[in-house]
């Protein structure tokens, strides 16, 4: 399986001269196996590089994994040629919401006066499935689907395909002591071979927004450790912080994770290919 990373920050993108080595686009990862069709995790800003390895010839197929419906993961889809054109299909799964079906919640911020285009005129074939606590399959892949504490509904997915196995939660509202694991983000990350995890804050950084949904880089070790993971990727990295920060940031993080016995720990940059 081909991990590709084209998007990787949190809550609004933010490419300047000072990040260009991370990248600046919002949540966007492709999943390959060679003769399957992608999957794809959220639909961030990222999206738009990840089209320049798609066909746009209508014969694209694919699925999206969206963790949540916030801007940072979703407003790449309009920007997406490959689903532009007629016999284009992508299947779009995210967390059921208390508003409505998934397609209307979709469409009800991606319209006038909001924007110019609503997904109903896009050409491809754009189908949405609400899920929450389920496993099913994508081709050969098996995909987990379990809660994950954010602001809003929100899930995280663990997929096994072609004998490996990624968990990816994106976006997890940490608790205040910084020492508990929900249950059911433990049973996404369980003995995983890649571990996909929010990173957002330093501690200090939390102590002021301890409730904004997010979590510290200590955090997601301590989540990889106990799940037993053998490769942690930090992700959803916090728009103010530049390549220098995330340079010394992974040093710290990655002498922890030593400490705790956590194999391996990457900083998420755009152009990241992990082939497990």
């Amino acid at each position: 399986m081909k991990v590709s990373f084209y998007g990787v920050r949190g809550s609004c993108p933010c490419p300047c001269p000072a990040n260009q080595r991370y990248g600046g686009n919002t949540a966007s990862i492709a999943l390959a196996v060679e003769g399957e069709d992608p999957i794809l995790l959220d639909l961030g800003t990222g999206l738009r590089l990840l089209a320049d390895d798609c066909p746009t010839d209508g014969t694209f197929r694919g699925t999206a994994l969206v963790t949540h419906i916030h801007w940072d993961h979703v407003q790449g889809l309009p920007f997406f040629p490959p689903v532009h054109v007629p016999g284009a299909v992508l299947d779009i799964y995210g967390p059921e919401q208390a508003e409505g079906p998934l397609e209307d919640v979709f469409n009800g911020f991606m319209r006038p006066p909001y924007f110019p285009v609503q997904f109903s005129q896009l050409q491809g074939d754009i189908r949405f499935i609400g899920v929450k606590n389920e496993i099913f399959s994508i081709g050969h892949a098996k995909v987990i689907v379990r809660p994950v504490p954010h602001v809003g509904a929100t899930v995280g997915y663990r997929i096994e395909w072609d004998g490996r196995t990624v968990a990816y939660i994106s976006d997890h509202q940490a608790p205040l002591d910084l020492e508990t694991v929900a249950p059911e983000v433990l049973e996404l990350c369980e003995d995983a071979d890649l571990v996909i995890h929010d990173a957002q804050y330093t501690r200090a950084e939390f102590a002021q927004k301890s409730d904004w949904g997010h979590c510290t880089t200590d955090y997601a070790v301590r989540v990889a450790a106990m799940a037993r993971a053998r490769h942690l990727v930090l992700f959803h990295h916090d728009p103010a912080h530049d390549d220098d920060q995330l340079d010394g940031i992974l040093a710290e993080t990655r002498c922890l994770a030593q400490a705790v016995g956590v194999p391996k720990v990457t900083a998420a940059y755009e152009g990241l290919r992990i082939e497990l």
